[in-house]
This record gives structure tokens, sequence and C-alpha cells, in this order.
């Protein structure tokens, strides 16, 4: 029995050694996790997340310029729009303005002298303004210049009588400088000083002519009575009366044209006329065998 005791004590203190073996080497695996700044790490064939690239787009830095390019300087098409702003005030206004007024319209206060300066060179120069140097206690006003200087009724007469022939004025080109000529156009006809020719789409007026009031013969309403009375002949008979005085209508008038001529082949031979042809340069050298021929 006590060899049996001694095996059974034996093998216990096997397992409990063993056991403990067993756990220490769980302890040691098990360090590196929970000490990641001890255990040295491990290669892995993924980038980390610092030498990851960055899959954000960055924004463009605003205060990065670029030199090469011409920076926008207010000037060149800038100004010329500044300009157009500027005719359009004096059309529309109808008034001479000096600078100033221009630029206050224009909202440039704060910009510089010499920008200012450019506005009203340009602006002296221009085809469609007018500059007057002495204007407005000598500073200088601009004003709009229209095709013609008309802005008013009794202008407008006296223009359209001043002219040496009958030839009417466009109604868009007084337009131009005088934003009330329809209005005016329209009185002036009513009272028979004008005459006007209208467009079908919308009946503004297009041209106008003076209206001549000596010209104006009244008719008695007798006579008008009798015109109307008058009958005209239908088409067919009208047709028929003129053909009978040998005259022709002109829906039916033909141009007569002559007749083309034939081609003619200038490099066409004339043709050989028959006839005899001898040898009489050798009469005396060649003999006559005429005589041998079968009769």
């Amino acid at each position: 029995m006590s060899y049996l005791k001694d095996q059974l004590a034996a093998f216990k203190s096997e397992v409990t050694s063993s056991s403990s073996k067993i756990s220490n080497k769980r302890a040691a695996t098990a360090a590196p996790k929970l000490t990641p700044s001890r255990a040295s790490p491990a290669p892995s064939s993924q980038p980390s997340a610092s030498n990851r690239p960055d899959t954000k787009r960055k924004r463009p830095d605003p205060n990065n310029v670029i030199y090469s390019q011409p920076l926008d300087t207010g000037m060149g098409k800038n100004i010329m729009t500044q300009v157009t702003y500027a005719i359009e005030h004096l059309k529309t206004k109808g008034t001479p303005l000096t600078l100033t007024d221009l630029v206050s319209y224009l909202s440039l206060q704060n910009r510089e002298n010499e920008y200012k300066r450019t506005i009203g060179t340009i602006l002296r120069n221009h085809e469609k303004v007018d500059y007057e140097d002495k204007g407005d206690g000598g500073e200088g006003t601009y004003s709009f210049r229209p095709v013609h200087n008309i802005r008013s009724g009794e202008r407008l007469l006296g223009y359209l009588q001043s002219q040496p022939t009958a030839q009417g004025l466009n109604v868009r080109e007084l337009r131009d400088g005088w934003p009330g000529a329809e209005e005016a156009i329209n009185t002036l006809e009513s009272e028979g000083k004008l005459l006007v020719t209208r467009n079908k789409k919308d009946n503004h007026a297009r041209m106008v002519w003076p209206n001549d009031p000596s010209l104006a013969v009244h008719v008695d309403d007798e006579f008008q009575v009798m015109w109307q009375k008058i009958k005209l002949p239908e088409a067919a008979v009208l047709a028929d009366e003129l053909e009978k005085a040998g005259l022709t209508l002109a829906n039916k008038s033909r141009v007569t044209r002559a007749a083309p001529k034939p081609p003619t082949n200038r490099n066409r031979r004339g043709q050989r006329t028959g006839g005899r042809t001898t040898n009489l340069h050798m009469k005396n050298i060649l003999k006559d065998y005429s005589h041998l021929k079968n009769p």
C-alpha cells in the first residue's frame, strides 16, 4: 500500500507542476497584448495611419496667388463698362452732368483719382457725348449727343420745314435722344401738323413728314357723292377695253427677246470645191498617156 501511495503522490506532484507551467506560458503569451509599448511591433503589409495617403481633397489656399498671371487692375473692360453705364445715364437724364455726378451715379467715390480722370477722358472723346468745358462754373459738363438734336414738338416741326427735300424722318432716330418722341408725334398728328406712317405689328410711328395745311382742299359733299357713284368696270371688261385700245395689261406684258443665233464654228474648214487638177508646171517634162485609157 505504501508503494501505491508513493505513486499517487508522485502523479499529483507532476500534475501540479505541469499546470503551473501552462499558466506561466499563457501569461507570457498574453503579456505583449497588455503592454504593447514593451513588445516589438510585428511587420505588416498594410500601411500605417501615418503613412496612409489622405483621401480627402484639399481646398486651394486663397492666399496662394499665381504671380505669372496679370492681376485685375480695374482697367480695360471694366472701365469701358462704366463708360457705357455713364452714357446710358446721360441719355436717360437728358440734362448735362458733371464728372462728379457721373462718379456718384456709378458709385466710384472710393476709387483712385486716376481711374476717375480716365473715365472723363474717354467720355470727352466719345462720339455719343458732348463736352462743355465751361459748364457748371468751369467744372465741365457732359451731355448725350443724339443723331438729331430734337427734344420738342416745335423743334421737330422746324427741322422738317427746313429740309430742302420731302424726305421723311425716322422715328427711331428721334427716340435716340428724345424719350417722349412717340407722345409728341401722336399729338401733332391729331392736330394735322404731321403725316405719319406706322408699323402694322404694333402701330408705332415709323416715319414722319410735315403736313402742309395749304394742300388740304375741301371738297363739297355733292361732288364727293358724284365721285362715289362712278362705277369702275370689272377686271375682265377692263382688260378687253385695253386690248381694243392697243394697250397691254401690266401683268401680261412680255419682254420680247431676240432669237438666239446658231453657234458658228470658226475652226471648221470650208469644203473643197470639186475640179480637175493638173500638173501644169510639169507639162513639158511628163508624157501624156491619156490616149492609152480604155474607152
